[in-house]
């Protein structure tokens, strides 16, 4: 949109700067006119005397000479510098009181950029990045408030309901699981709403040390043997032997904990997921590879963005979180993530890391 010129800001309590300006331009010309008339008398042999400066015909010549040059130089400056500059403070007043809307049009017509011009632009390129997180930080808001909101319901809903003298013991048994469920969901929200934000504001600063990458991966994925065992999911780990890495270890767990969980979850009963751990020119690359439900590339430009969900039918299994954190830890690190995913054939992640 553009920019609408609006009255005076009242906060500028400098008044008339420009006639000051003109005044002390008039006084220079004034007297730059009046060495050249000195000049052009001495060409001709004419006594510069003050009768001679003070004669109607040349006084009046040199204050109108001299007032045109000032009136053409009061309007170029006008121009140049006070137009941009109260567009500019009218713009980022705008800005200031929220409205991240605002553009400043160009003053040129013909294309070209000078300062201003650029000035200009990245203004604007600001004010449309501050829009983007003015969004992001709205969704984030709406996001958190439903996700919490969703759990909080059912607890008090089967809270209320479990106090019903009534109910019989399976019953009570069934709702007192839903609300154990319900309630472990909102603390991995909570946890992992915490673990974002502090590694978003640095709050959080990576202990590198040296340690067995092989190892960690094994670990890591006997915590999810039962989850897989429950889905009858064919789970083959191919872990190279005594890869050691310099990073900060408990970050990585985050990684390694959110790539096999989502695999778990986006695998099928009887599916098959592969962790492979291979030594590749001075990197470890380790790859999770499921035979899931896939992605397009819509839903694969979007994967990393905070409470995404590409696949709403397990929507109830997470809170879109999980792999924010894990793009988070991968650029704290300094490491690399790609994805290979095809609808209905599966998805493969692969992380590469420098080795020791």
């Amino acid at each position: 949109m553009k920019l609408k010129r609006k009255k005076r800001d009242e906060r500028v309590n400098v008044r008339y700067t420009w006639v000051r300006d003109f005044i002390g331009l008039f006084l220079i010309l004034i007297v730059i006119n009046s060495g050249y008339i000195l000049i052009f008398m001495a060409i001709f042999n004419i006594e510069p005397t003050v009768s001679n400066l003070l004669v109607p015909d040349t006084m009046a010549f040199l204050i109108f000479a001299t007032l045109i040059l000032c009136t053409i130089t009061t309007m170029l400056r006008s121009y140049s510098l006070n137009l941009p500059t109260q567009r500019l403070s009218e713009a980022a007043k705008r800005i200031a009181e929220g409205d991240f809307s605002v553009r400043v049009a160009p003053l040129r017509k013909d294309g070209k950029k000078d300062f201003v011009e650029v000035m200009f632009d990245d203004f604007n390129k600001m004010a449309g990045e501050l829009s983007s997180i003015d969004t992001l930080k709205n969704d984030f808001i709406a996001n958190v408030s439903h996700e919490i909101k969703t759990p909080l319901s059912v607890i008090q809903s089967y809270a209320s309901a479990i106090q019903r003298d009534t109910l019989s013991p399976e019953k009570r048994k069934e709702y007192s699981e839903t609300i154990l469920t319900a309630s472990q969901k909102l603390t991995a929200l909570v946890t992992n709403i915490l673990k974002l934000s502090k590694l978003e504001n640095q709050e959080i600063t990576p202990v590198a040390k040296l340690f067995d990458l092989s190892e960690q991966l094994r670990c890591c994925t006997l915590a999810f043997e039962d989850l897989w065992e429950n889905k009858s999911i064919a789970f083959t780990a191919d872990i190279a032997d005594d890869v050691t890495v310099s990073y900060d270890e408990s970050m990585l767990e985050i990684v390694w904990n959110n790539l096999i969980s989502n695999a778990i979850k986006f695998t099928d009963p009887g599916g098959s997921i592969a962790l492979t751990l291979k030594n590749e020119d001075g990197f470890a690359v380790v790859s999770v590879t499921d035979n899931g439900c896939g992605m397009d590339e819509a839903t694969e430009s979007h994967i990393f963005d905070k409470f995404y969900q590409g696949d709403t039918s397990h929507s109830q299994e997470g809170n879109g979180l999980g792999l924010a954190l894990v793009k988070k830890v991968i650029e704290i690190i300094d490491g690399g993530i790609t994805i290979d995913s095809k609808v209905g054939l599966g998805t493969t992640f692969t992380i590469r890391l420098k080795k020791v």
